[in-house]
């Protein structure tokens, strides 16, 4: 399956070199078993969504790794693709971007040319690739335009593919400046949530863990995490730290500068689909 990467401070501008590059399961690392794609969004001092995309593995991305180090944001979205629908393509690349957000979405939904039916010309204008996931978007931003909210569209959204389309999985990140919603639906995929309540103790921002061929005990700490408190949510933890929370099947967390709220609006899936229900193309995407 794509990996997923969001990260808010609230506020204060960041690395987040640590995440990206430098943890024992950094997103470059998860990139090489997810070579189709990579992508890098943040905002910019006048509180632009920036985003760099490339159809290759975040590994092989001079670019990334250069981003990855030099960017300072209060809020990134990042993500490694293995395509399932649309192919290796820039336009295919997470994170998109639309009416001043960032997104990236993990998983599978049909129906496609019942979902693009809900858009009209203008909701459809920025769609540039062939993947159900730049469909999502487009879908969700329609509905927060409609509704004035970005909670409110985006839960409406997620009910109505959640009723009316077959869904395996729509594991999902949304950013405005300084804001972050990440939702987990339905139970198929993982999704992870470090906040800074929960991170665990010791050293601020040495990750550990078992080095391979040491004795038992032995250990290796990893770069240091920028010592401002932050939100991170990952489909993998990304080091050992205790604090690594699973969201629940159908949890919405919203994070809005330090607070991070949960909530639970959604029924379980009209149209399910399973693991057989899928192309050899998809079933391999999403293992």
């Amino acid at each position: 399956m794509c990996r997923l990467f969001g990260m808010t401070t609230g506020g204060p501008r960041v690395h987040a070199t640590f995440w990206l590059l430098d943890a024992p399961d950094s997103l470059s690392s998860q990139s090489r078993r997810m070579p189709d794609g990579t992508g890098l969004g943040w905002f910019s001092l006048g509180e632009e969504p920036v985003r760099d995309r490339a159809p290759i593995a975040a590994f092989r991305d001079a670019d990334f790794n250069a981003e990855a180090r030099r960017v300072v944001s209060h809020t990134f979205v990042s993500h490694v693709r293995y395509a399932s629908t649309g192919g290796a393509d820039v336009h295919n690349s997470h994170p998109f971007v639309m009416d001043d957000r960032l997104f990236a979405h993990n998983g599978v939904v049909r129906g496609l040319d019942t979902l693009g039916s809900w858009l009209t010309d203008v909701d459809r204008a920025p769609v540039q690739g062939q993947t159900d996931s730049e469909l999502v978007c487009a879908y969700v931003t329609a509905e927060i335009r409609r509704r004035g909210d970005t909670t409110a569209g985006l839960v409406a959204a997620v009910r109505r593919i959640a009723a009316e389309l077959p869904v395996f999985a729509l594991n999902l990140l949304l950013a405005e400046s300084r804001r972050l919603w990440a939702l987990r639906y339905p139970a198929t995929h993982p999704l992870w949530v470090l906040t800074p309540e929960l991170a665990g103790p010791g050293e601020p921002g040495a990750a550990r863990r078992l080095a391979a061929g040491r004795e038992q005990g032995g250990m290796e700490v990893a770069a240091h995490r920028e010592s401002t408190p932050a939100c991170v949510l990952a489909s993998e933890r990304l080091d050992d730290d205790p604090g690594w929370r699973a969201l629940s099947p159908g949890e919405l967390l919203v994070v809005d500068g330090p607070a991070a709220t949960s909530h639970f609006p959604f029924e379980a899936p009209a149209h399910p689909l399973t693991v057989a229900d899928l192309s050899e193309t998809e079933s391999s995407s999403q293992t």
